[in-house]
Formats: C-alpha cells, structure tokens, sequence
C-alpha cells in the first residue's frame, strides 16, 4: 500500500504512540509456511472440557487463563438472550463438529472491539462488539466454528505455554510516571500468546469452519461475507487515533485478503451464494438492546467530552481531538502531536496536592512550576515536566478521597501545550445529579425502516460517534451508495 499524507489525524496517532502509548513487551508472530491442504484433519486425541477435572496440565491452562482472559476484556457481559442464541448455534455446530461429544463454554466478553478467540479445554469467547457488527447468525456461526476448529485441531497445546503480554500503558508512564503508583500500574490489557495463532493454524481453522459451517445448514459463504465486514470495521477504527486494536480479531488473525479467497472457494462445494440458512431476523431480535461502546463502569465518550456517571465527573478535549476510552485510562490525541492522558487514583491520606505532585511519582519534574489552583471549585494544583523530546502538563484535582490526574503531552517547545492543557483542566467539573440521571448507554436498537426514509436520516439519529454515516452503513452491513426498502429491519446505536 502506498502511503497517503500525513495527516493531523495520523500524525496524533504517531504522537501518541511515541508519547501515550506503551513501551512493553511486544511479541512477534511466527509467519509460517503460507501453505495449506485442504484435506485438513483434526486432532486424534482433542481436548475435552471433561478433562480439566484429570491432573493433565495441559487442560488446566485452559481453565487457568480463563479468569484473565475475562479481566483483559472487561469480564463477562449477561444477557439471557444473547447467551441463549450462542447456545444455539454452538450445539449446531458442535453436531457436525470433529468430535461431536467436546464440551464447550461459551463466555460473553463486556468489551467494544470485535474479537473471538478459543483457548484448550473447549473455552470459547467472543466480545459483544463483535455481536454488535454480525447482522445474522450464520455470521456469528462462522466465527464460532472457526475457534471451535482451533479446539478440535489442539492448536492451543502446539503452542508454547509462556505467556506473552502486551503492556499498553504510555511514554507519559515511562518519561513521566515512576513505577510507584498508588495501588495501579498503567498497565493497559494483556495479549496471551495462547489467543493467537499461527498462520498456519488460522488457515487450518478456516477449513474446518467452513465445512463446519456448510454441514450444519448455515450459510457458508458467511465466513466470507463477515471477514469482509470485519476489514471494514478495522478501516473504520484506523481512523480513531486512540483506538485499541490490538483486542481487535484481525489483529491476531493474519492474511484477510487469502482468507477471503479461501473461505469462498471451500464455500462453493455447497453451492452457489444463497445456499443455506442466514436467520437474520431471529438473530437481530436476539440482540436487540445490545449493549453497544464502553460499559457504564468506565464511563462515556459523547463527541469530544468524557463523562463517568459512577464517579460524576465530566471534562471535555478541544475541537479536533479524537477520544478513546479504556478500562485504565482515557486518552485523546489531536493536532500537532498533542497527547492527552487521564486517570485516576485513590487518596485516603488527604495530602495536599502540591505535594502530591513532588512525591515521587512523576519523573522530569520541574519543582519550580508547582502551583496551586482552583478548578470549578474543585482543589487541583498543576506543574510542568519534561523527557527528551516532550514537554508536559501535569494536573491533579481533588474529589472526595479521589485524585484524577491529567497529564498533556506537546512536542518540546510547542506553543499549543498551555493552551491545550489550560482548555482541558477548565472544563474539569463535577456533574450535577440531573446530567448522572439523564445520562443512558448506548444500545442496539432496531427500526423497520419507513416509506421515505433514507440511509443519511437514519444514519443521523446514531449516537456516541461523530462519525455517524460510516458507522449506521458498518453495522448494517451496507455499501456506499445503498439504499433502504420500507420494511427492512436495521440496526441503529441510540441511548434511548
């Protein structure tokens, strides 16, 4: 791909990842042989969830990984509908599976990014972003055979056992921050090495699947159609500077172009397209009310404001800014490199803020620049700091036994660091008890579209993204220049 220009955008997520993003260990993915055969088989001895009660370690690392596979994502997300359309599915699938008698655990992962992976013992994850973007249940089928394949083919004990984790924290942790933080390290999520395979493992997958697919009555050419669907989701959050898309699938799922290629041509020996069942409609009544975007417990991106209606507070970054919330902070990067971090921590001690910016905990600092301030009516104190190549603004202020902490990061010597960072702690507030009430999550809700109504008006009534038109045609699946017909159920994102 040729590279276009260098965008503000691009050029903030460059700034971000050399001043907010993490400096961790990033493991590398064995490209093995391109190659596959299409005559693929499983494994003779398959692990079973039946075996995690026997002492063979083997099985245990399944359930031993469990617990943290959910914390990386945001734990289990409930919802008895959606559970009951996966078991569904699952035991489809599992009929014409290579060993119809695994057992398989399906869990619901609370996170926005679309993702689906398998783990030995017959765990299987898929996040509800990822529900979110299917638009028929022989989408999701496809993702569930493919990871089912990776448990019957025991790709999960071919790979090694060592964990391999991924620190998303920042260059505002390593230039800025000590490693003594009170109770919290600005450790984002980890990335096991048991949730991603090779290439060769994923072509395996996909064979499997697929004719898993076919033999269970399920449209087999939905493999296809979502990986199609899941490239356009990725092109969509590229352009959010923030965005984590390590947790995304096809970050840890190579090759998309061949896949695609792949999954057709094994589709075909079940027929042309139109073969098989989709069961759209029982599927988008299934998700209906879907929790859709970042969970209440982390708060709320509305346009170019943070809100967090547990912890009642709200700020907003200025216009031009792109916002990506996550489960350790909040983080904003915009024109000219400018970076911004936000978090928070507990302060039971009620030591003055000025001092708690010279305890030890931000590195470069400038003691000379500590001063103290009132933001709202709100204690905060502020200082300047500095690494090689940045400067920052560090703030700190007060709510009850909570210190929340925003930290802007500016190219050295950039003139926009004040005033960004003076815009960004001035718009620091508590929120009043009306605004917490009134404030929803967002949701999958379905329309049956109207005579008259067009893909620009429905598109207008999606909510959480300024971004609106790119997203109502992502999630439904439509491309540039469709339109709708009266009647036809689709998915918008609303908090009503």
């Amino acid at each position: 791909m040729t590279p276009g220009p260098r965008t503000p955008r691009k050029s903030a997520a460059r700034a971000l990842c050399a001043a907010i993003l993490c400096l961790g260990l990033v493991g590398c993915q064995t490209l093995l042989n391109e190659t596959y055969s299409p005559n693929v088989g499983p494994s003779d001895n398959p692990q079973t969830v039946g075996r995690l009660e026997k002492n063979d370690p083997r099985a245990r690392l399944g359930a031993q990984e469990h617990p943290r596979i959910v914390a990386s994502y945001g734990g289990e997300y409930s919802d008895p509908k959606v559970e009951r359309l996966l078991a569904r599915i699952v035991g489809a699938l599992t009929l014409v599976s290579e060993n119809p008698k695994q057992t398989y655990r399906i869990t619901i992962l609370n996170s926005p990014a679309v993702n689906a992976f398998a783990l030995p013992g017959g765990y299987l994850y898929v996040t509800r972003g990822l529900l979110a973007l299917a638009n028929d249940s022989s989408e999701v089928a496809a993702v569930i055979a493919h990871e089912m394949a990776h448990v019957t083919a025991n790709h999960g004990l071919q790979r090694k056992r060592a964990e391999e984790a991924e620190v998303l924290a920042s260059r505002v942790a390593a230039e800025v921050l000590s490693n003594e933080i009170d109770g919290q390290q600005v450790i984002a999520r980890s990335k096991l090495r048991l949730a991603a395979f090779s290439r060769q493992q994923e072509l395996e997958a996909d064979v499997i699947g697929v004719r898993m697919l076919g033999q269970a009555g399920f449209d087999p050419y939905a493999a296809a159609r979502f990986l199609r669907s899941m490239e356009a989701y990725s092109r969509f959050r590229a352009g959010d500077a923030g965005a984590d898309q390590s947790l995304d699938f096809l970050s840890s799922h190579p090759d998309a172009p061949k896949r695609l290629q792949l999954a057709e041509r094994h589709a075909r020996a079940f027929g042309p397209p139109g073969t098989g069942i989709r069961d759209r409609d029982m599927y988008l009544k299934g998700i209906n009310g879907l929790l859709y975007g970042d969970s209440p417990n982390e708060g709320y991106v509305r346009g170019l404001t943070f809100l967090h209606p547990n912890l009642g507070i709200r700020f907003s970054v200025p216009k031009g800014f792109q916002i990506d919330n996550t489960a350790q902070a909040v983080l904003a990067t915009g024109p000219g490199d400018i970076a911004i971090r936000f978090d928070g921590v507990t302060d039971n001690r009620r030591k003055s803020l000025t001092n708690y910016i010279a305890s030890g905990w931000v590195s470069g600092l400038q003691p000379a620049t500590i001063r103290s301030l009132r933001v709202n009516g709100l204690d905060a104190a502020t200082a300047r700091a500095s690494a090689e190549k940045w400067d920052f603004d560090v703030t700190v202020i007060r709510v009850k036994n909570r210190i929340y902490r925003l930290l802007t990061a500016a190219p050295k010597g950039s003139p926009a660091l004040e005033p960004t960072a003076q815009s960004v702690r001035n718009s620091f507030r508590k929120m009043s008890s009306s605004e917490v009430a009134s404030l929803k999550p967002l949701r999958v809700r379905l329309h049956t579209v109207r005579a008259g109504e067009t893909v620009a008006g429905l598109a207008g009534r999606m909510r959480g993204t300024n971004r609106r038109l790119e997203l109502f045609q992502l999630l439904n699946a439509l491309s540039p220049g469709a339109s709708l017909s009266a009647g036809q159920e689709i998915k918008i994102v609303t908090d009503r």
